[in-house]
């Protein structure tokens, strides 16, 4: 069964470049809808069903009259307004089944925040000149399929014939995959793991998957942190198990792993249970360690690998760290609880190692508790956050919340 794939980018300057691929895509049985972002002239190369004129008033622009200023900057703010508006009004109306975008840097930078206004699972693939590095700033917290281009998109060449093939190849694969899921229908609960946590959060898996749950695990790198509150926003999760809240000390502090502000709101602002854990805030998360900041000498530190550096965090810092938490507990709209391990918070932080400080520990704790509201349980639990019997309590206690 045909599908259609919307071809999104810059016709004007990029025409052959989409008629080239346009062409792959109809040739293995599926139709195509064209919208085209370019403002510096029309394609006569194939037919535009959405075009630019129509994309920047979307953008509250005027077509004619950002031609005639000349401004690309202005240009391309309106554009990838407008783009984003017509994208997710076409998905609404079920207008296509598959997204494919080519562009340079400019071209992505309108591209590439349309794809992240789709829904997770629709297939999405930008070729693009800076897919080959820090893709972030393009891809966010979306499954975009990035490709390197290799060559600039500027026409069809032995090389870029070879790329737009492979990439017309990829988006017609995804489409005919067949998707049909097993367990689609079990409630999903999301949890927080670091390499340090993990004996914790996997035994919490297994446990939750045996009761008939489905459990998502995302690493708190930042990026994971990020990606499991969006996953709450957008409704997917029933509960949350957040063993590993690590991202705030890097927030705090400076590190790599920071997953911002947010972290720990989107829950609350569901009003889905959470049960927070202060997994991993023992540690601060950088690179090598010429990365550390001057400002950190003399810290204790932990070279993980040779790309990871862990700082242990003080008293202080703890402190802090566990206010914002209690802050974060008592805004929530739903059921939330605490689980303190008061024999360490990771690997490292237990009796012996390097970031055991029941000192540090305590800081939070009392911070946790003193800035918390009453009416929100916390549980001092004394067990090691990886011992067996921990993982059995935060299992307990996260479906006694959702229960609730």
């Amino acid at each position: 069964m045909s599908k259609t794939i919307l071809l999104i980018g810059s016709f004007d300057t990029k025409g052959e470049d989409y008629a080239f691929v346009r062409e792959r895509i109809l040739a293995r049985g599926h139709e195509v809808l064209t919208l085209d972002t370019g403002v510096l002239g029309e394609t006569n190369l194939f037919l535009v069903d959405v075009g630019a004129a129509a994309v920047a008033a979307a953008g509250g622009g005027n077509l004619a009259a950002l031609r005639a200023k000349g401004d690309r900057g202005e240009a391309m703010k309106v554009m990838c307004r407008g783009a984003e508006v017509v994208i997710a009004r076409l998905h609404a109306n079920s207008r296509f089944d598959a997204v494919l975008g080519l562009g340079g840097s400019g071209g992505a930078s309108v591209i590439a925040p349309a794809m992240r206004a789709l829904p997770l699972g629709l297939p999405k693939i930008l070729v693009s000149t800076v897919a080959s590095g820090d893709t972030s700033p393009y891809v966010g917290l979306a499954d975009i399929t990035m490709i390197p281009s290799v060559v600039d998109v500027a026409g069809v060449n032995r090389i870029s014939e070879t790329i737009y093939t492979a990439a017309a190849g990829a988006i017609c694969g995804m489409l005919e995959m067949d998707y049909s899921a097993t367990g689609t229908s079990r409630p999903i609960i999301a949890a927080s793991m670091f390499g340090q946590t993990t004996p914790c959060v996997t035994r919490c898996r297994d446990t939750l998957t045996a009761e008939g749950y489905e459990v998502l695990v995302f690493h708190g790198s930042g990026t994971g942190g990020r990606t499991m509150e969006r996953m709450v926003e957008q409704g997917y999760v029933a509960g949350v198990l957040d063993i590993t809240t690590t991202e705030w000390a890097d927030e705090l502090c400076g590190g790599a792993f920071s997953a911002g502000p947010d972290r720990l709101t989107a829950p609350g602002r569901a009003g889905i249970a959470h049960l927070i854990v202060p997994g991993c805030v023992d540690m601060v998360n950088f690179g090598p360690p010429e990365t550390v900041p001057e400002r950190y000498a003399g810290r204790i530190l932990y070279e993980s690998k040779p790309t990871v550096t862990l700082m242990r965090t003080t008293p202080e810092e703890n402190a802090r760290i566990g206010t914002i938490f209690a802050e974060k507990a008592n805004a929530a709209l739903g059921k939330v609880a605490f689980l303190l391990p008061l024999q360490g918070l990771s690997v490292l932080d237990s009796d012996g190692g390097p970031f055991w400080s029941p000192e540090a520990d305590g800081a939070l704790f009392d911070a946790i508790k003193a800035s918390l509201h009453p009416s929100i349980p916390v549980v001092e639990f004394d067990a090691h956050i990886n011992d067996e019997v921990f993982s059995q309590k935060a299992v307990a206690m996260l479906l006694e919340l959702m229960a609730e």
